[in-house]
């Protein structure tokens, strides 16, 4: 697999992949819109856009990239620096760069990059399936007209009914009104009847769950509990304020791969902590005083890694 289809799979899961030394590519939801000039409804999806800026490496790419092909982290990453590299020249010649279902890069005058995404994918797994619908306009107006217009041309006369009068009709009304007192009152009897019996049970019950709850009480042994007693020990993690950097991940397992590596090559490598873009930062090394800290830091760059940077909290 190429380069572009590891970062169409990744665009899927993750809301920002980092090409290193090129770029990121950033992805943002667009809800459901309805374009009201061609009658179209679209669903929701994920917009890309590109950053030049953020070129840092943060593992995620190349370790995708390194498990996928069965290979080391290192050589991952000097392969994918080639093809950068490539990219670079291609753009620099002023030739416009594509990558498939991304989107095409062209350099300006500026020597800056004008990103156009593919608008043929949508990388919203929410939306998988579905496509934008064409909807036909409701003439709601042109029915209405026509149904006033029938009824105008279709008349209709309403003509009072007379209805006779029946002489069995009062005496109807006052017998319904002694039979409704006759059922309320024989109703009312044995509703009061039923109430007695019901509070004289309750009270029964009542006294026997008392008289259990008395049995059970005198059974109930008063000797207090012993609990054990535990000792927590803690350890106060004393932090040194100068930290010297050698990666931020997104994922926790590459953070601690990393640390494994630099701890076997003899580094004193821990992990800082996220930052505010939800990243794992590992470091080589960490001094409280600033002067060793850079001197560290050519050190380190000098030998192992030119990507090291330093990192001072207070």
């Amino acid at each position: 697999m190429s380069a572009a289809e590891y970062i169409q799979e990744l665009l899927y899961r993750y809301n920002c992949v980092v090409i290193p030394e090129f770029g990121a590519l950033l992805t943002h939801v667009k809800p459901a819109f309805i374009d009201s000039s061609t009658n179209t409804i679209y669903p929701p999806s994920k917009v890309l856009s590109f950053n030049s800026q953020l070129k840092t490496n943060d593992g995620l790419l190349i370790s995708y990239m390194a498990e996928a092909e069965k290979t080391s982290y290192e050589e991952v990453q000097k392969k994918l620096a080639v093809k950068v590299e490539g990219w670079k020249a291609q753009l620099k010649q002023g030739q416009p760069l594509v990558l498939e279902n991304i989107g095409s890069f062209k350099p300006t005058k500026e020597a800056k990059l004008i990103f156009q995404p593919a608008r043929n994918t949508n990388y919203l797994t929410s939306s998988f399936g579905l496509s934008s619908i064409i909807s036909k306009p409701v003439l709601r107006e042109v029915l209405k007209q026509e149904v006033e217009e029938l009824e105008e041309k279709v008349p209709f006369i309403i003509t009072r009914e007379e209805r006779q009068k029946s002489q069995f009709r009062p005496l109807l009304k006052y017998a319904a009104i002694i039979f409704i007192a006759l059922s309320a009152g024989f109703s009312g009897y044995l509703t009061y009847d039923q109430a007695r019996f019901n509070s004289a049970l309750s009270q029964q019950k009542a006294q026997e769950i008392i008289s259990n709850s008395i049995q059970e009480a005198t059974f109930f042994d008063t000797k207090p509990l012993e609990l054990p007693v535990f000792r927590i020990e803690v350890e106060k993690n004393v932090r040194k304020h100068h930290h010297i950097i050698a990666g931020a991940f997104r994922e926790k397992d590459n953070a601690d791969r990393k640390i494994r590596q630099l701890r076997d090559k003899g580094y004193d490598a821990f992990y800082v902590g996220q930052n505010k873009f939800g990243l794992y930062q590992v470091a080589f090394e960490s001094h409280d005083d600033p002067r060793e800290a850079l001197e560290a830091l050519k050190r380190i760059r000098a030998a192992e890694s030119r990507d090291a940077w330093l990192l001072s909290v207070k």
